[in-house]
Parts: C-alpha cells; structure tokens; sequence
C-alpha cells in the first residue's frame, strides 16, 4: 500500500521529507509553490525575477530540511526563507545600482487584451504601476508587513512568527504603511 501524500498534513509531509523522503517535499512544493510565489513576486515586483528566487527558495527549503523545527508551521518557515531571499536579491539589486524594485509597466511589451476598452487598460495598468511604486517606496519594515498581511492575507500572528516581531508590533507598521498610502494617493485625487 502506497501512502497518499495530498491526504497528509504538513507536519507528517515535512516528517517524510526530513526522513528522507523527496515526493513529500515535492507535495509541500505543491503546496506552497503559489503563494510564495505571490509573497516573492509582491517585494521585488517582477515576475521573472520572483520565478528566480522561487527556485532559490524551495533549493534551500530542500537541502536545510533537516533544520526545519516541526514545532513550527511550515508555511511560516517556507514564507521566512522567501522573505529572506527577497532581502538578498535587494542587496544585490543595489550593489548594481539598480534602485527600482518595480519595472514600469509601460516598458513592457504589447499583449493582445480582451479587454473592451484600451483606454480603460491603460488607466489601470498606469494606476497599478503607480500603486507597486508607492508599495515598493514604503520602508522595508512596513512593506513587508503590508505585503503579508493586506496581500498574502496572512494572520497577524503568522505574519508576526514569520518576521520575528511581536503582534503589536505588526498591527503598528500595518496602519503606518496604509497611512503613507492613503496620504500618497489622497493627494491627486482630492485635488480634482
């Protein structure tokens, strides 16, 4: 009889995959591989990039897996190594000189769109180019705060465990990061 790894939970996935089994980690992979893509793709803000670092990701999930603590959640362990990725290719990104976390989107290239209205798709490419500039300008304590909690939907306590701070302070650097976007946005829209 063959054990079938989808009917697991992590705690008995991760047992395997320290015990040396690979399909446990691949079913953990599977697991997680979306939303710490998201939670990548949220901090350095380009997609080939946070692909990139996904891999680096779950390659050093892979060969550290006998230090996993199983007291622990693994997502929280899985979204730490993701977050501390992220920090590693920003310190990389800025020894290149390299200060924009976010390509703007209008270098992008053209992609045919279903949309009904062109004008409309431009307005909200502009909006949501300009929105991950702000998110990105946000100090890396709050934008990390804000990328887990408001994006990730994360629990206050998750989100807590996964930056090493208390609680309290998570609720603090959530509200002050809304308030600088709220500021920043409120400006041109009031003014009209």
């Amino acid at each position: 009889m063959t054990l079938d790894l989808s009917q697991c939970d992590d705690r008995e996935l991760t047992s395997l995959a320290v015990g040396g089994h690979p399909s446990a980690f691949r079913e953990l992979m599977g697991r997680y591989k979306g939303p710490v893509f998201r939670l990548i793709r949220s901090n350095v803000g380009d997609p080939e990039e946070a692909l990139d670092i996904l891999q680096e990701c779950f390659v050093s999930a892979f060969t550290n897996i006998g230090r996993y603590d199983p007291e622990r959640p693994f997502r929280v362990w899985i979204a730490r190594i993701a977050l501390n990725k992220c920090r590693d290719w920003a310190r990389r990104r800025a020894v290149r000189s390299f200060f924009s976390l976010a390509r703007p989107i209008a270098d992008d290239e053209d992609f045919e769109s279903d949309v009904p209205s062109p004008e409309r798709e431009v307005q909200g490419r502009a909006e949501l180019a300009e929105l991950e500039r702000a998110i990105a300008a946000l100090p890396l304590p709050l934008r990390e705060v804000l990328i887990l909690r408001a994006i990730e939907e994360l629990s206050q306590f998750e989100t807590a465990a996964i930056l090493g701070i208390t609680e309290k302070a998570v609720e603090t650097r959530l509200y002050r990061a809304r308030t600088r976007l709220r500021e920043k946005f409120a400006e041109p829209f009031g003014t009209e």
